[in-house]
C-alpha cells in the first residue's frame, strides 16, 4: 500500500500497515510519519527502510500479474445464476417446509468457529477442515458441517431441548468432483432434534422426515440404516483392539466406494490389523437387508448376542421398526446395511445415509447441466445425498450437561445435480428467470412506445404479487420485446386502439415459436379484469 504524504491512512483497517514504500522523491522521515497504523492491540508498526530498493520491480511484477490474472472460480466452487438459482431456491424451499411442518425453528451460527471447537470431532476427516490465519489472538477455521456448531451453540446457550433447522454453507478440502455434485464449498440443510425422549421416537421422526422430503422432491431414494452400538459391538467380537476401533470403522465406510479386499489391505497393511479379525469383519459387513431380516440374523450368532451393546442396539432396530411402520415410512425405502460405518467420531446410535435410487441418479450432469458420463457409457453416481445419525455425547465435550441428540444433513448441491439431469432430460432447457408476465407494446408510425402505459401496467402487476417485466426502452421494436420474452409464459400486449377502449391483449408465449407470437397478438381484455385472468392462466 503506498500512502501519499498530506494523507492519514484509515484507523478502520482490516489489517495494520506493516510497510510503505517511497520514493526519492519523499525523505523518508515523511514516510516514517505517514506509515503508522492501529492494530487490534494498538501496537504501532513502523516503516522498514530496507524495502525501499525494491520498490519499483515489486510494482512492475504486481502489474504484469494483474494482466495475466485468469478470472475463474477457486477449485471446488461455481458461481449460481439463473435457472439453476430457481431450480435450488426450490429445493430449499421444499426441505425447508417440511421442517417447519415438524415444528424446527431456524438457527444461524458463524462461517468460522474457534479451531479448539472443532478439533478432534472428524476423525481423520479433520484433515479436511480449512484453517484460517491468526487475525488477533484466536485461531480459527472455517466450519465442516453444521452439527458442531449446533452441539457448541446447546451447551453455550444451556439449552436443554429443541427441534431446530439451518440452511447454510461448510468448507471441506477435499478432491472435488463437479459432475458428482463434490464441491469445497456446499450446502448443507440439517434438521436436528435435542433432548431427552424415550428411546428411538426422535430417530424415527428423523427418518419420516427425509421420506417427505424426497416425497415431495419426486425422487426415488433408498436410507441405509445402521447402529454404532452393533458396530462397535462386532469390531470386539471380532477382535479389533478398542483403540482402533474408530480408525477400522473409517476403513469400512470406504465400502461403497472400493471392493472388500481394498478396504482388507487398509486394514491389515496401514492400521496394522490381523488378517484373521479382517476376516471376520468381512463376514459381518457383507450382509444388507430390511430390519427384521438383518436383526434375526444377528440374533442367530451367539457370541453377538453376548455383548451388551450389540443386544442394546438390536432392541433399539426393532422397536425403530415399529415406529416407522406407525409412521408409515415404506419397508422398501430402508435397508438394514452393515457396511455402513459413518466415518466421524461423533456418533454413538443410529447411523444412516441416503442414496439416490438407479432411475433417479442414472443420468447426472456437470456444472453447466450437460449429460456426464465415465468413459465406456458408464453412468456417474454423486453417493449419499443426505446423512446423519445420534450424537449423544457431543454436547457434554463443550459443558457439564450432556444433551442427547439426532440428526440429518441433506446435501444440496448433490440433490441439485440430480435435479437438474433428470429435468433437462425429460423437459428439455429449463428457464433462466421465474417472471410470468412480459409487459409490451405495438403501434403504427405515430407510436411513442407507449412506455409509461407498460409502466402503469407492470405496476399494477407487481401490486397483484405477480412477476411482471418490460423493456427498459422507449420506443421498443416488437421483435426485440418478443425475443426479450422467450422463457416468459405470458406477454400483455399494449396497442393505442385498446388502450383508448380501456383493453389489453392477453397472450400464451412460447406455443408457436417467435414468429407465430409476433402474428398471434392475444385475446382481448378488459384493463380491470387483467389480474384475474392472468391468475386463471398460471394456476
Amino acid at each position: 500500500m503506498l500512502v501519499e504524504a498530506g494523507t492519514t491512512p484509515p484507523s478502520d483497517l482490516a489489517y495494520p500497515i506493516q510497510k510503505v514504500y517511497y520514493s526519492s522523491r519523499k525523505s523518508k522521515a515523511q514516510y516514517r510519519e505517514l506509515a503508522v497504523a492501529r492494530d487490534n492491540d494498538n501496537e504501532i508498526n513502523e516503516y522498514d527502510p530496507d524495502t525501499d530498493g525494491d520498490m519499483a520491480s515489486k510494482e512492475g511484477k504486481e502489474k504484469s500479474k494483474g494482466a495475466a490474472v485468469q478470472l475463474k472460480t477457486p477449485k471446488g466452487t461455481r458461481d449460481w445464476t439463473g435457472a439453476d438459482m430457481i431450480l435450488r431456491d426450490e429445493i430449499f424451499t421444499t426441505i425447508t417446509d417440511v421442517f417447519k411442518r415438524h415444528g424446527a425453528v431456524p438457527l444461524d451460527t458463524p462461517v468460522f468457529e474457534l479451531k479448539e471447537v472443532l478439533a478432534g470431532k472428524y476423525g481423520e476427516d479433520s484433515r479436511l477442515i480449512y484453517d484460517l490465519a491468526d487475525q488477533g489472538g484466536e485461531l480459527t477455521a472455517l466450519r465442516y458441517d453444521l452439527t458442531v456448531p449446533f452441539a457448541r451453540w446447546l451447551a453455550m446457550n444451556k439449552v436443554q431441548q429443541i427441534k431446530r433447522y439451518q440452511i447454510a454453507k461448510v468448507y471441506r478440502r477435499d478432491q472435488p468432483a463437479v459432475a458428482r455434485g463434490r464441491m469445497r464449498e456446499f450446502y448443507q440443510c440439517d434438521f436436528d432434534i435435542a433432548g431427552t425422549y424415550d428411546r428411538m421416537i426422535p430417530d424415527a421422526e428423523i427418518l419420516r422426515v427425509i421420506y417427505e422430503i424426497f416425497e415431495a422432491l419426486k425422487e426415488q431414494i433408498v436410507i441405509k440404516l445402521n447402529h454404532r452400538q452393533i458396530l462397535d459391538g462386532i469390531f470386539a467380537v471380532s477382535g479389533v483392539p478398542s483403540d482402533k476401533i474408530r480408525t477400522i470403522s473409517s476403513a469400512v465406510d470406504k465400502l461403497d466406494k472400493v471392493p472388500w479386499a481394498d478396504v482388507k489391505k487398509e486394514m491389515v497393511e496401514e492400521k496394522g490389523l490381523e488378517e484373521a479379525v479382517a476376516d471376520r469383519i468381512g463376514e459381518y459387513v457383507k450382509h444388507s437387508g430390511d430390519i427384521p431380516t438383518i436383526v434375526k440374523l444377528l440374533k442367530a450368532d451367539e457370541a453377538l448376542c453376548a455383548n451388551s451393546d450389540i443386544k442394546q442396539g438390536l432392541e433399539d432396530m426393532e422397536l425403530l421398526a415399529s415406529f416407522l411402520d406407525a409412521f408409515g415410512v415404506p419397508s422398501n425405502k430402508v435397508s438394514f446395511d452393515m457396511s455402513l460405518c459413518r466415518g466421524l467420531d461423533y456418533y454413538t446410535g443410529l447411523i444412516f445415509e441416503v442414496i439416490a435410487q438407479p432411475s433417479a441418479a442414472a443420468a447426472t450432469a456437470d456444472s453447466n447441466g450437460k449429460p456426464s458420463k465415465k468413459k465406456g457409457g458408464e453412468e456417474i453416481q454423486v453417493g449419499s445425498i443426505a446423512a446423519g445419525g445420534r450424537y449423544d455425547n457431543l454436547v457434554g465435550m463443550y459443558g457439564k450437561t450432556q444433551i442427547p441428540c439426532v440428526g440429518i444433513s441433506f446435501g444440496v448441491d448433490r440433490i441439485f445435480t440430480i435435479m437438474k439431469a433428470k429435468r433437462e432430460k425429460e423437459e428439455g432447457k429449463s428457464r433462466v428467470r421465474e417472471t410470468d408476465v412480459y409487459v409490451m407494446a405495438f403501434g403504427a408510425g405515430s407510436f411513442d412506445g407507449m412506455l409509461k402505459q407498460r409502466m402503469q401496467v407492470a405496476r399494477r402487476l407487481w401490486d397483484a404479487g405477480i412477476k411482471a417485466e418490460f423493456t427498459a426502452k422507449t420506443k421498443p421494436r416488437l421483435p426485440q420485446q418478443f425475443k426479450a420474452a422467450e422463457d416468459v409464459p405470458l406477454g400483455v400486449i399494449l396497442g393505442e386502439d385498446e388502450i383508448a377502449n380501456g383493453q389489453v391483449r392477453l397472450k400464451v408465449l412460447g406455443s408457436g415459436g417467435a414468429e407465430s407470437d409476433e402474428k398471434d397478438r392475444g385475446q382481448l381484455v378488459s384493463e380491470d379484469d387483467l389480474v384475474a385472468e392472468i391468475k386463471k392462466l398460471l394456476i
